[in-house]
């Protein structure tokens, strides 16, 4: 009994441990992003391989937490790069959509390779939420770029309170799939190497699923940020898919409806090779090795990292759309 007390008492500590670590480094992050945004020279004072060299490196860090997580490198990017570079929010967004399909591309083949994407998911959703994010594209680029900024940082705080307040469940039990999810033979077995063991998995509430993505590929248009965010948590919570497999399917979930909307922002000018370039390849390199991490990884000491790095993205995009930090 003794030995049971130490051993718990021991598991305690080591998952203060973790947190501690998880807190100290997401500060640091924060200390870093604010130096950083203050000691940024004006546009004009530095050379344009300065700024390429900077998204790249930001890019490649946010790849690599951004497929553990499953909210995808476009909910990152927007906020943080239109935060604080001085670049226009539309080219921003544009390259957000480009951002966040060139890191589910990176991830796909690996994921697919290990069981944790799955297609016969991932397309039903897809369809739906593409055609959804063409129309978000079009009425995003239609509104002024303040009130986008507004929108969006809204958008992200209630993306935190979801993330934060939502249940995660890593395998949920879904004792009966419905009738949908069984003419469409959606269910897998994947290997989960952090438990050393086979899930089989199946889902249901399909069609309240097949909804929801219509509203989700609308906001993915709209704000150019993919939807990765809200991918996770319909095909988790509502739909019964395990954690790690609806990380893993909304990466690829996002390479459908992210290439949609693109075109809308490529075919209005509001793609700009010096931002959209650098920040594709660090996002790609960065996107490879998060994939690898998500085998090994637990999703939830990521996703703190994410919910606290969204929270100060969204302040300082809420701020700067009210004018009060530009």
């Amino acid at each position: 009994m003794l030995n049971g007390v130490v051993s718990r008492l021991q598991n305690a500590g080591g998952l203060l441990k973790a947190n501690a670590l998880v807190l100290t480094l997401t500060l640091s992050l924060f200390t870093a992003g604010a130096y950083a945004a203050e000691s940024l020279p004006a546009p004009g004072s530095m050379p344009w391989w300065g700024w390429a060299l900077a998204l790249f490196v930001t890019c490649f860090f946010l790849g690599i937490v951004a497929v553990p997580s499953g909210v995808g490198g476009g909910v990152l990017f927007v906020p943080i790069v239109g935060g604080f570079f001085p670049f226009h929010l539309d080219f921003v967004r544009g390259a957000g959509l480009l951002v966040a399909l060139a890191s589910a591309l990176a991830a796909g083949p690996s994921l697919l390779r290990g069981g944790l994407a799955d297609l016969r998911l991932a397309l039903p959703l897809a369809v739906l939420a593409s055609a959804s994010s063409i129309a978000g594209a079009m009425i995003g680029l239609a509104i002024p770029a303040a009130l986008v900024q507004i929108a969006l940082g809204g958008t992200i705080l209630g993306i935190v309170v979801l993330m934060a307040m939502a249940k995660k469940s890593e395998f949920p039990e879904v004792a009966q799939p419905d009738r949908l999810s069984s003419v469409l033979s959606i269910n897998g077995i994947y290997h989960d190497a952090a438990s050393n063991q086979k899930i089989n998995w199946q889902v249901h509430r399909t069609p309240q699923g097949l909804a929801l993505f219509v509203g989700i590929g609308f906001l993915a248009g709209l704000f150019g940020m993919g939807a990765g965010w809200a991918n996770v948590p319909v095909l988790n919570l509502l739909m019964g898919a395990p954690l790690k497999v609806s990380a893993g399917t909304s990466s690829f979930i996002l390479t459908l409806v992210d290439s949609s909307a693109a075109w809308i922002y490529l075919n209005k000018g509001a793609v700009l090779a010096i931002i959209a370039v650098p920040s594709v390849i660090g996002m790609m390199l960065g996107a490879t090795i998060g994939a690898r991490l998500l085998h090994v990884l637990k999703a939830s000491v990521v996703r703190k990292m994410v919910i606290s790095l969204l929270l100060f993205a969204g302040l300082r995009a809420l701020l700067k759309g009210l004018g009060i930090w530009i």
